[in-house]
């Protein structure tokens, strides 16, 4: 999982879990949120998957953000814990993902130095300064 219940009060304080209180006691359900949790980090997995090798080896505070809002937004099902903000922050995280998939944005993935299987990620590659002698040159083509 990308997100935990403890990374969505660290965002959003403990009132953004009033959308998870299924039975109306005023308490959060553990288990509603650990559900929104695992499918907004399975959603995040099939963008992710066409660029990326999963399962990820490194955090990315941009997924985490991405999982809360969009399990947030899938624990708010009903019309009473639904706000424009929790779909307008769903629809972002859609967008950002949407972007890593097709290359706009990239997650920074270090690369581990003697890892040959490790994948390219765009970054400069080596000047090669040297090569074999040319086959036409201006010295080579005068009179032709």
């Amino acid at each position: 999982m990308y997100a935990t219940q403890d990374d969505i009060v660290t965002l959003y304080t403990l009132d953004a879990l009033v959308v998870a209180d299924r039975d109306g006691d005023g308490v959060p359900d553990s288990d509603a949120i650990t559900r929104a949790l695992v499918s907004a980090s399975s959603e995040i997995d099939t963008s992710l998957h066409v660029r990326y090798d999963l399962p990820l080896t490194t955090d990315h505070a941009i997924l985490t953000q991405y999982c809360v809002d969009i399990a947030l937004y899938r624990l708010a099902g009903s019309a009473a814990t639904m706000t424009d903000e929790l779909r307008q922050r769903y629809e972002d995280a859609l967008k950002g993902l949407e972007h890593i998939a097709s290359g706009k944005k990239r997650l920074l993935i270090p690369i581990v130095e003697g890892d040959d299987d490790a994948p390219s990620d765009g970054g400069p590659s080596p000047i090669v300064t040297g090569g074999p002698e040319r086959l036409f040159s201006r010295a080579k083509m005068r009179g032709l």
